[in-house]
């Protein structure tokens, strides 16, 4: 594979930022540095879709476009899964693209130095306590495009996906304090859900994250019916 050769992705990708950046405030060229390491470092991975892995975070910085159009935050999506399923270290990372990257991508990495794997939620609350709204933005959009994708799981893995994903990530997409990704998340994970149990009530499970949760946007927002 030539990791320097323009695909689907990574062409759909740049169109889209050179779209975006009417203010030429985008660095290209270490965007384009971090397409090529998540192709190198990805290379012979592959998503339950039979799709090669690093369409994921490619995916994953397209999306993050419409929130947020910065090179630091846009060079973090396209690496947020490398140090945790590469052997590219945080060290690499540094070294290859500065502090702030470096730094996102360690608060986006499950896998600890130590070998310990941490939860999602626990990734949430620390860029919550460190005011990190960028890495809360990266892992939403993140988890919204696993979601958009999920086909390939099993049905126990799509319930669990989406049960955790109105329990926990729903705080973080509250305090984005975007209504509209809020909205969006919230149905796919309520279709995901209605579509795996049929017995699953929308309305019953958003109240009750309402009482658990203080969630007081949903119950007014979500254009559901079950």
């Amino acid at each position: 594979m030539d990791y320097l050769e323009p695909c689907h992705y990574s062409t759909r990708l740049i169109e889209k930022l050179q779209s975006l950046d009417t203010e030429n405030i985008l660095d290209f060229d270490l965007i384009n540095k971090a397409i090529y390491w998540a192709k190198k470092y990805h290379d012979g991975q592959f998503r339950k879709s039979g799709e090669p892995f690093y369409t994921h975070p490619l995916e994953v910085a397209y999306m993050l476009s419409e929130y947020k159009l910065k090179t630091d935050t846009t060079v973090t999506a396209i690496l947020h899964d490398i140090v945790e399923d590469t052997e590219v270290t945080a060290g690499m990372i540094l070294d290859g693209f500065g502090w702030r990257i470096a730094e996102m991508v360690d608060r986006l990495t499950r896998v600890r130095p130590d070998g310990s794997k941490i939860s999602v939620e626990e990734i949430l609350n620390n860029a919550y306590e460190k005011d990190d709204k960028e890495v809360l933005l990266i892992k939403v959009v993140d988890r919204l495009h696993n979601m958009q994708t999920i086909g390939g799981q099993t049905i126990k893995k799509q319930k669990k996906t989406s049960m955790e994903t109105l329990r926990i990530l729903l705080h973080s997409v509250i305090n984005i304090d975007d209504i509209n990704l809020e909205i969006y998340i919230t149905n796919i994970a309520l279709s995901i859900l209605d579509n795996t149990d049929q017995n699953f009530n929308g309305h019953d499970l958003l109240s009750s994250l309402k009482i658990e949760n203080d969630l007081i946007h949903i119950p007014q927002i979500v254009k559901y019916s079950s």
